[in-house]
This record gives C-alpha cells, sequence and structure tokens, in this order.
C-alpha cells in the first residue's frame, strides 16, 4: 500500500534503492540500463562524484536564502557561466526549478516586454501543433500535446497552433527539404497576418522537438526564416530547448548548429542533470534592458528561485561537461548511436522512421511502412514496448499521439553523455528485443 499519488495509480513501480554511472538498481537487485536518461535528464549519469561534492560544500555553507533578500556567490557564478556560453547577445539568467516554470516565466517575461515597450496590445502566443512545453496551465496552453491538453482545455488560454516541422510526416513527395521549410514559415507568416503582426506577443517552438513527436529535427533554413519572420514583425522568438539543449544534440545549445539565436531561451533538464530541480530563461540583453528601462523589475516569481545547492549543482554539472569536452564527445556518440539503430532498424516492416540529433534520436513504429499508417491506438504500442525494454533491464522513453494526437507509437533515447560504445550496444539490442516482443503480443 503506498500513501504516494502516483502517475498511473493501477501501476505498481519497482523502487530505486541505488543510482551510479548509467545504471539505476531496484530493491530486488535488478539493474536497468538507462537508456532515456530519466526524461532526458540525466546528462552526467548518476552518482558523478564532483556534482555530489559541490552540492555537500554548498549545504554547508548556505543552503537556502529567498532572493528577495539575498543573492548568493554561487547562483551568480551558474548565471556567469551560461551567459559566457550563451547564443550571442544573451546577458542574464533567470533561474527556476524545472521546464514547466521556466517556460511560465518566458511567457510572463514575453508579454512584460510588450508592455515595457509600449505594445500592450500585444496578447497572442503562436505555437505548434504536436509541440509539448510543460504541463502548468501557460505551458499546456502553448504546447500541442492534446491527450494532456484536452480535459484541462477549459482552463487554458487562447493560443494559435501551426504545423510542426516534422519532415517525416510533413514534406509532400517530390518537394525538397528547403521548399518544406519555406512552406511551414509561409504558413507560420499567415496566422501571423490572421491574428495581426502587431497583435502577436511571440513564437514558441522546441528547437528539436521533443516528447510528443520524437526527436524531430528541423530542415535546413526554417528556423532561420522563423527568425526573419519574426524580427520582421516585431514578435520575440521563444525556443524552448529543454529537453534538447545543454549539450544534448551534440552543441551546448541545440540553436547554434541552426544559426539562429532566440530573443528567450529556455533551458532546464541536462541544466542540472537530475541533481537538483532547476531550469532557467537566458534573456537577451534588450529584453532585460527594457525591463530596466521601465519598471526596473520582473513582475514574476517562485519560493524556490534560484536555489543555492540547485545552482551548485548545476555548475558543477556545466564545469564539468566543458573541462571534460562532453559536448563534443556527444556528437560522436550520436553518429556512433545512429549506425547502430539503421543496422537493427534501417529495414525493420515496423519502423518508418530512425530521427534525431547527438544522443537525443527516436524511432518511429508504423503498421505499414509503405504508407506510415500508424498501429491502432488501442493496441498501446508505446506502452507494450516499455514494459518489455524495462523486462529486460532497459529504461526508454515512450509516447503515442505522434502522429496527431492520437495515433502513432514512437520511442526516445536519450542517454547519458557518459555512455560508451559498449552502452550504446546493449541499449539498442535490449531496445530491438522489446519492439520485437511488443509487436508479437497481442
Amino acid at each position: 500500500m503506498t500513501h504516494i499519488l502516483h502517475r498511473q495509480i493501477h501501476h505498481a513501480l519497482p523502487v530505486a534503492v541505488k543510482a551510479e554511472g548509467l545504471l539505476i538498481t531496484d530493491r530486488d537487485g535488478r539493474e536497468y540500463i538507462d537508456a532515456s536518461g530519466g526524461a532526458a535528464v540525466s546528462c552526467l549519469g548518476h552518482g558523478h562524484p564532483e556534482v555530489l561534492a559541490a552540492m555537500k560544500a554548498q549545504i554547508d555553507t548556505v543552503a537556502y536564502a529567498h532572493t528577495s533578500f539575498f543573492t548568493t556567490e554561487v547562483a551568480e557564478a551558474l548565471a556567469d557561466q551560461l551567459v559566457r556560453t550563451a547564443p550571442p547577445g544573451t546577458s542574464h539568467a533567470y533561474f527556476v526549478s524545472g521546464g514547466s516554470e521556466a517556460v511560465e516565466a518566458a511567457l510572463k517575461m514575453a508579454r512584460q516586454y510588450c508592455v515595457e515597450t509600449g505594445q500592450p496590445q500585444r496578447r497572442h502566443f503562436i505555437a505548434r501543433r504536436q509541440s509539448y512545453h510543460g504541463n502548468t496551465l501557460g505551458a499546456l496552453a502553448v504546447g500541442g500535446n492534446e491527450w494532456r491538453r484536452r480535459q484541462f482545455a477549459p482552463l487554458l488560454i487562447d493560443v494559435t497552433h501551426v504545423s510542426p516541422c516534422y519532415e517525416y510526416r510533413g514534406r509532400a513527395p517530390g518537394e525538397t527539404a528547403e521548399a518544406y521549410g519555406q512552406r511551414l514559415v509561409a504558413e507560420l507568416s499567415d496566422a501571423i497576418d490572421r491574428l495581426g503582426g502587431e497583435h502577436v506577443i511571440a513564437f514558441v517552438a522546441e528547437t528539436v522537438g521533443g516528447a510528443t513527436a520524437g526527436a524531430i529535427t528541423p530542415v535546413p533554413g526554417y528556423l532561420k526564416g522563423v527568425r526573419e519572420l519574426c524580427t520582421r514583425h516585431g514578435i520575440l522568438l521563444i525556443l524552448d530547448e529543454v529537453m534538447c539543449g545543454m549539450g544534448r544534440c551534440g552543441t551546448l545549445h541545440a540553436c547554434t548548429a541552426e544559426g539562429v539565436v532566440p530573443d528567450l531561451l529556455v533551458i532546464a533538464k541536462g541544466l542540472g542533470g537530475g541533481y537538483q530541480p532547476i531550469g532557467a530563461v537566458l534573456a537577451q540583453d534588450h529584453v532585460v534592458q527594457a525591463f530596466a528601462r521601465g519598471s526596473g523589475m520582473f513582475q514574476h516569481g517562485h519560493t524556490y528561485l534560484g536555489h543555492p545547492v540547485a545552482c551548485a549543482a548545476a555548475l558543477a554539472v556545466q564545469r564539468v561537461l566543458e573541462r571534460d569536452g562532453l559536448v563534443a564527445r556527444v556528437a560522436r556518440l550520436g553518429d556512433a548511436l545512429r549506425t547502430r539503430l539503421t543496422a537493427a532498424f534501417g529495414t525493420h516492416p515496423h519502423v518508418g522512421d530512425i530521427r534525431g540529433r547527438g544522443l537525443f534520436q527516436a524511432i518511429e513504429l508504423v503498421a505499414d511502412r509503405a504508407d506510415k499508417t500508424p498501429f491502432d491506438p488501442a493496441r498501446k504500442l508505446h506502452a507494450r514496448i516499455k514494459a518489455q525494454a524495462m523486462a529486460r533491464g532497459l529504461m526508454t522513453y515512450p509516447m503515442g499521439g505522434a502522429v496527431d494526437g492520437a495515433r502513432g507509437d514512437h520511442v526516445l533515447l536519450a542517454p547519458p553523455f557518459i555512455a560508451t560504445d559498449a552502452d550504446l550496444d546493449r541499449i539498442v539490442e535490449r531496445l530491438a528485443e522489446a519492439v520485437d516482443a511488443a509487436l508479437a503480443a497481442h
């Protein structure tokens, strides 16, 4: 009997008692390879001694100080680190306790920017279908995960959603990737025109799509076209890199590979590697200066902003990533992971697409590879694959509804950056077994 209200009330969970490197061990002594980093969180794996030491040292000095009274040396040092390594023009970091909170803060920051700059008429957000931006109400509103949105829809602000950059499903036969991207930019332009460009606050997008659609990467030129369109209309660009950022895709920030600088960049997960809850918004100087010239404040806050122990953990994680060259390592390991996934699933009759970047890759399952027909949602293939993988000591991140919120199954992989080639061998081997076992079950 448990008194925890678990995510699934009727599902019994194993009890984790030890975690080290890529492995989590349950109470019965069974080991699980963390091939998804939890939810693309554990970039350094579990139990990294330097991170643990930094947390303990911080607890011994200042464990908590409310940010309405104090700043702390460790929070200032983390902000310095993040701004130094951020896209050009980034001047400040705003610390929160996770990805959903960071998205909420970015939405409020964007709206306040409009007010501070004498544009209070701007009230609309535009985002994309099949996106995921978090589970708080503002994040759900801009998000396009229909399953999560459905029952809470009456509580959500009205947001305009346009097509995702989902090349496997969206690019027409004979259409080049570049032409597909420009078609999506034109769709966004039409949405802006309908709302009136002077009434739009921001466009919100994941640089590389995460949980809902499974590691969908932007086609060449798409995000540059979006950036130019937003600039033309005075609309802020908010890029959500909660899942795909902080090295996960082989560059510290995924938008760097696209040659695009957002006005607000949202990060979390790999920021602290799971050692403490932390997220952040990285703001361009022109946004912060609008606040400084106006009200002199950001009208927002939470109790645990800039928590010293969380900042200590994140600072240690980021210093290890930089010192050990782990982001470059992710790029190499990403190629190795793709090679293994292609060998295992490239001709599989029920794997339609293998996609992603760095150590953020996914396979999409299809009933018919030729016409890309998804499996019947009632089959819950993604859940079956998760169960079969866990039975084989493998943690993955499957999801249903990839195509339209109801149909479509994919499995996301996001192993820690410390994985070895041998680890990748075991991950793909066990995943292949799990997929075939799930497909064989009726």
